[in-house]
């Protein structure tokens, strides 16, 4: 035995209710500063158990090939899984509703406030912090990785590759998920079995 866990089909939970995904995602979307993808991971996926880490990258995946903001497109496909039209409205209605309102209280105090220096400094950091959450976010969902037809050693080279592309020589989001996503999937496609 070499001591790796493998990780069941199926997740062990679901949600109970429609309301229950919409007191979820209102309760994620209210613990979610500086990105919400971190908190929905370890909630839908370590806390409530309703997805597998796969079935969470899987769904990500797809999120993000998909026009909209990734977090919104991924709580749409979770509520549509559970209960259809009306999970997929509760869990956007609980992701967006509640932070709607606070940011536009928001916005209207940091219109009042933004000539100040501690408030600049404070988002200054604020962006810090984000990108943490995301490298964080990311290395815990590199082992679920491991049984993807991709493999590892092309699954290296397409992250270094966006990362180059988007950082460095700053080609348009657009042009490497649809360049290295399709680059991606024809390596993934001629690796599965016949």
């Amino acid at each position: 035995m070499s001591g790796l866990t493998t990780e069941p089909l199926e997740p062990p939970c679901r949600p109970a209710s429609a309301v229950e995904i919409l007191r979820v995602f209102t309760a994620l979307a209210l613990q979610g500063f500086g990105g919400v993808l971190p908190v929905a991971q370890r909630i839908l996926v370590e806390r409530r158990r309703w997805l597998t880490s796969t079935e969470f990258v899987e769904m990500l995946a797809l999120a993000q090939v998909l026009p909209g903001p990734n977090i919104v497109n991924l709580a749409l496909m979770f509520g549509d899984r559970h209960f259809g039209v009306r999970g997929a409205l509760a869990a956007m209605s609980g992701l967006l509703g509640v932070p709607l309102v606070i940011v536009v209280l928001m916005a209207a105090l940091y219109s009042q406030l933004a000539s100040l220096p501690a408030v600049a400094g404070a988002l200054r950091g604020m962006g810090a912090v984000s990108a943490g959450l995301v490298v964080g976010t990311a290395l815990k969902l590199a082992p679920s990785l491991r049984g993807n037809p991709l493999g590892r050693t092309p699954a290296a080279m397409m992250l270094i590759g966006a990362a180059l592309a988007v950082g460095w020589l700053r080609v348009p989001l657009v042009w490497v998920v649809l360049g290295l996503g399709a680059v991606s999937m024809a390596i993934a496609a001629w690796r599965l079995p016949r």
